[in-house]
């Protein structure tokens, strides 16, 4: 590293950040924060060094624009990670733009996704060929597809305004690394993937999110693989989700989803280039039932799922059998049926390498798991994935991290709750990497309390989901609403829900309660709007990435600690390891994992310098239990309250003021 150009880096992170600085002149709302220059300063010595940082920046700091700076200004070329496709977006089209302007700082910048972002204009035609579309709704769906298709230059699907992800047109329109031509397809020149790693490989700045890195790394199917050597930074944002990408993504899966496309993709070329020289129709008749054969044997007495629900491995692995075999033989029978043909159309080699693939899958899991390996199934309402995986992504990361000299920059709100970042640093083999922890600059102690009521049931007696909700109601009428409940199971929320409405009519008020589950999300944030007269009930998708600003949510209750189910295949898989490897799992592992997420549900109640708020902790083992403190010390430093009337006072002090 040159001394000189490290000093450069960093005095002009520092004068971008400033009080009279670039930063403060494009927003005029801009206010220097001592935590925002201690990170960005940080991130631009490990960027000159080339060395490695994990960051925990509290809620406030601005922690985007302090890895953001620096990378434009140290002017390397970078690859910018997020867990979620909103965040990707924000970056993409909001942050990079207005920063890059307000630097002065010329910047080529592309986003990069999965292919199932992109449309495939070969599968859009077969499509509307085939016509096979489960309803009118879809035949819409196709027609908003073919026109918008017409003027796109991405093929982002995300430009559809309205296009619900969950619809069944997305896979006929879109392309799989399975059922991809490459360059057989009469649409190679116009390929919108294709295109979109082009842009990749010519930016400076690549954003993408962990799904697409982790699942390209072991598939090189999205040109991530391409893209790494070449950069001379890795920016993980959100990095607290990554060790659950990887370990979904570095794994091996067998989804019956994939086998019923195949078989409606065979189906469809059989008839369009091969009618009456294969029994195409019976073919994908004996691979579509192999696979629902497998979806039932998977679920077992589990016949109405909600969200994924994960089951252990030993308890289905004797039912799977079977089916796993029918598919094997079901999915070779075809594989042999689409070579017989592949003279005819570059699509029958494609069908057999998938059919042959499917096969193999199927045999794999007829078998005994790889050492050093953990199984488990995911079962979804529309499809059942096994899936085997490695415990943790330490092999994935260190093998990357010894590929090539760059920068790895991982930052997120809530990386552990000790100095060492542990629950993070352990997971990922990053021991040896640069830490640094930079706290929240709001002034917790003035404008937020906690409180663990201390009469409530415990949470495994069959009355604390209707003590909670007849808590909720109290607190949200206190308030006039502005209360979300966050729940750890989803359950619970109907019995939550029916407790809160029953005990606001009791005490004269009628609050809106929505519920998670009866409208997609972003319906139920919109409809909660302002608050007012609002409850929202929610489980894991509302404890993060929600951002209410002011005086919209100000009383947050959490049911019961998020401590990791016991019975969940890979949380019985780590108590394992840690037990051999002579740890205490209670308190590395469970009581770490609680107070991440706990430390992420409380993250939902104060977003700016003047939001005030209650975080309400329906746990008496909070009070009880000696991990109580531990769990309250990893919260931001807030006012302690110790009776209800406290707690309802200042509500009552909050509702006053708004």
């Amino acid at each position: 590293m040159n001394p000189e150009r490290g000093e450069a880096l960093a005095e002009a992170v520092a004068r971008a950040f400033a009080a009279d600085g670039p930063l403060a002149r494009a927003d005029p709302g801009f206010l220097p924060r001592p935590q925002q220059d201690q990170m960005a300063a940080q991130i631009a010595h490990a960027l000159q060094a080339r060395g490695t940082l994990v960051a925990e920046a509290g809620t406030g700091v601005g922690k985007t624009f302090a890895y953001l700076v620096p990378l434009l200004l140290s002017g390397k070329r970078a690859l910018v990670s997020t867990a979620t496709k909103s965040l990707q977006d924000q970056l993409f089209l909001r942050d990079l733009p207005r920063l890059a302007e307000a630097l002065k700082v010329p910047l080529r910048l592309a986003l990069l996704k999965g292919r199932a972002s992109y449309l495939c204009r070969w599968r859009l035609q077969q499509a509307q060929v085939s016509g096979q579309l489960p309803d009118r709704f879809a035949l819409r769906a196709l027609n908003r597809v073919a026109i918008w298709a017409q003027g796109t230059r991405s093929g982002d699907l995300a430009e559809i305004e309205g296009l619900d992800e969950r619809s069944p047109v997305i896979p006929l329109v879109t392309s799989t690394r399975e059922n991809c031509l490459g360059t057989e397809c009469p649409e190679h020149r116009n390929c919108h993937v294709m295109q979109a790693r082009r842009d990749a490989m010519a930016a400076d700045l690549v954003v993408v999110n962990h799904h697409l890195f982790f699942a390209d790394l072991a598939l090189r199917d999205s040109g991530v693989a391409e893209l790494l050597p070449t950069v001379d930074a890795a920016v993980f944002d959100e990095a607290h989700q990554l060790v659950e990408a990887g370990v979904q993504f570095l794994g091996t899966t067998l989804a019956t989803g994939v086998a019923l496309e195949l078989g409606r993709d065979l189906l469809a070329a059989g008839l369009q280039h091969a009618r009456g020289l294969q029994p195409w129709a019976e073919l994908q008749l004996d691979v579509e039932r192999a696979a629902r054969e497998l979806r039932l044997a998977a679920a077992g007495t589990h016949r109405e799922v909600r969200g994924t629900l994960k089951l252990r491995w030993d308890e289905r692995a004797d039912e799977l059998l079977d089916p796993l075999r029918s598919l094997a033989d079901a999915a070779l029978a075809a594989a042999a049926a689409a070579a017989a043909v592949a003279e005819t159309t570059p699509e029958f080699p494609k069908l057999e390498q998938r059919a042959r693939a499917l096969a193999t899958l199927a045999r794999r899991f007829a078998q005994d798991a790889a050492a050093g390996q953990v199984r488990w199934v995911d079962l979804t309402p529309q499809q059942a994935r096994l899936v085997e995986s490695p415990l943790d992504i330490r092999d994935m990361l260190t093998q990357q991290r010894a590929a090539s000299s760059k920068a790895w920059i991982f930052t997120s709100a809530t990386l552990g709750d000790d100095e060492g970042l542990s629950w993070f640093t352990a997971t990922t083999g990053l021991e040896d990497a640069q830490r640094l922890r930079v706290g929240s600059p709001f002034d917790y102690a003035a404008n937020a309390r906690v409180w663990v009521p201390a009469r409530l049931p415990l949470p495994n007696a069959a009355g604390h989901p209707a003590a909670v909700g007849a808590l909720a109601a109290r607190c949200a009428v206190a308030l006039g609403g502005r209360t979300f409940v966050l729940t750890t199971t989803l359950r619970v929320l109907p019995l939550v829900a029916k407790a809160l409405r029953a005990q606001a009519l009791e005490l004269g008020h009628e609050l809106t309660v929505l519920v998670q589950g009866t409208e997609p999300r972003r319906a139920l944030l919109q409809r909660y709007g302002d608050g007012r007269g609002c409850v929202l009930v929610g489980s894991a998708s509302f404890w993060e990435g929600i951002d209410m600003p002011g005086d919209a949510l100000q009383c947050v209750l959490i049911d019961k600690l998020p401590f990791p189910p016991p019975g969940d295949p890979l949380v019985e898989a780590r108590v394992k390891q840690l037990r051999e490897q002579g740890r205490n799992p209670f308190e590395d592992y469970f009581v770490a994992e609680a107070a991440v997420s706990l430390k992420q549900g409380a993250g939902r109640l104060i977003r700016t310098e003047s939001d005030r708020g209650l975080l309400v902790l329906c746990d008496p083992r909070v009070r009880q239990m000696g991990y109580g403190r531990r769990l309250i010390a990893a919260l931001p430093p807030m006012g302690v309250l110790k009776e209800e009337a406290e707690a309802l006072d200042w509500l009552a002090e909050l509702a006053a003021a708004h």
